[in-house]
C-alpha cells in the first residue's frame, strides 16, 4: 500500500510518499481501507520530533474510510461499515489498523470529507472539559481554523449566550464571522484582552479555548471571568505560557489541559461517548464543517507547508483514493 512516511525529524522534505506493508490486526483492531484523513498542527509537531516517537513513522491522528477486515473479538463493526478512526500508528495511509473502541459507525447521509473533519476534539473541549453552561460566554483562539470553526458552532448549539473569536490576521475574521461568531478580534494586533473586556461589560468570558500558548494564554487570564475555565490544548504559537498561582486561587478560575493523543492512547474509553453526542449534529446539518482545502495523498508535503504558512482556514484533509 502506498503511505506518507516521516524519515527524518524537520521540514516537510523528509516526508516521504512509497511504498510500505499493509498493516496486520490484532483479535480487537479492524483493518480499514481510507477515504480521507485530516492534517492537523499535531502531526507538524510529530513531524518537528516535538512529540517523541521513533523514525520513521506514519503521520496522521483520524481518518475515515470502510472496514475491510475486523478482528476474532470485535462485537460492534462489520465488514463494509462506513466508520471514522483514531489509530495509533498514523492514518496518511491507505490502510489502517485501528482498535475497535477507537472506530465509529457513521451514517450513510454523511460524507468521508465530513466524517474525516468530524469535531470530535472541539465539543470534548467545550462540553466536556470546559462545562459550558448555557448562557455563558465563550472566548475561542484561531477562530477561522479547522477547531475554531466547529467550536464556534458547537458553542451555540450547545447554549453559549456570546462566542468572541480571536485570529491571527484580519483577512481571516469573515471566517469566523460566517461561523457563527458573534464578534471577531486579531490578537496580532492591539490588546485582545481588553477589547474582549469591552465586549463582556467588564466582566470578562467564562470559558477560553486555547491551542496558541505563549502571550496569548498569558493576555488570556486578564479576560477569564472569576469561575472562568481556560482549556488549554496546544502549542501552535511556540513558546510555553506562564501562568501564575496567584491568577486562580482568589478568583476560582480554573487552567485545563487536553490532548487528543494523550486520551486515544490513556482513556480511549472518553471518546466513544463524544462520538455519539456530536455525529448527530453533522447528520442532521446542525453543524457544518468548512473545508479549507484538500491535497492528494501523495501531496502531503505541500498540505503542511500549506498549514505551517498561517494562511489555511477551516480543515485540510487528504484525499487517499483520489
Amino acid at each position: 500500500m502506498k503511505a506518507i512516511h516521516v524519515t527524518q525529524f524537520g521540514g516537510p522534505e523528509h516526508m516521504s510518499y512509497m511504498d510500505v506493508d499493509k498493516p496486520g490486526i490484532g483479535p480487537n483492531q479492524v483493518l480499514i481501507r481510507v477515504e480521507t484523513t485530516s492534517v492537523n498542527f499535531a502531526d507538524i509537531k510529530s513531524r518537528y520530533g516535538k512529540k517523541g516517537g521513533n523514525l520513521p513513522f506514519i503521520p496522521g491522528l483520524d481518518a475515515a474510510g470502510t472496514v475491510e477486515q475486523i478482528g476474532s473479538e470485535v462485537r460492534q463493526l462489520q465488514v463494509g461499515q462506513r466508520v471514522i478512526a483514531f489509530p495509533h500508528h498514523g492514518s496518511y495511509a491507505e490502510y489502517i489498523a485501528a482498535d475497535e473502541n477507537l472506530t465509529f459507525a457513521i451514517p450513510d447521509s454523511l460524507s468521508f470529507d465530513t466524517a474525516a473533519a468530524c469535531p470530535i476534539v472541539s465539543y470534548k473541549l467545550l462540553a466536556d472539559i470546559a462545562r459550558l453552561e448555557a448562557g455563558e460566554t465563550v472566548l475561542i483562539h484561531a477562530a477561522a481554523g479547522g477547531v475554531g470553526t466547529t467550536a464556534i458552532q458547537l458553542a451555540k448549539l450547545l447554549g453559549a449566550g456570546k462566542v468572541i473569536g480571536t485570529v491571527g490576521s484580519e483577512s481571516k475574521a469573515g471566517i469566523a464571522l460566517e461561523a457563527g461568531a458573534d464578534h471577531v478580534l486579531s490578537y496580532a494586533q492591539g490588546d485582545f484582552a481588553a477589547q474582549v473586556n469591552d465586549l463582556t461589560n467588564g466582566e470578562g468570558v467564562n470559558v477560553i479555548l486555547d491551542s496558541i500558548a505563549g502571550t496569548v494564554t498569558e493576555q488570556s487570564l486578564l479576560c477569564l471571568a472569576p469561575y472562568g475555565r481556560l482549556v488549554h490544548f496546544g502549542n501552535s504559537g511556540g513558546p510555553a505560557g506562564n501562568i501564575k498561582t496567584s491568577d486562580l486561587h482568589a478568583s476560582c478560575r480554573s487552567v485545563l489541559g487536553f490532548s487528543l493523543g494523550t486520551t486515544r492512547s490513556k482513556r480511549p474509553h472518553l471518546l466513544r461517548g463524544v462520538a455519539e453526542r456530536v455525529l448527530p449534529y453533522l447528520a442532521d446539518g446542525r453543524l457544518t464543517i468548512k473545508i479549507g482545502a484538500r491535497f492528494p495523498l501523495a501531496e502531503a508535503a505541500k498540505a503542511h507547508e500549506w498549514v505551517e504558512s498561517r494562511q489555511s482556514t477551516g480543515k485540510v484533509l487528504l484525499d487517499v483514493r483520489s
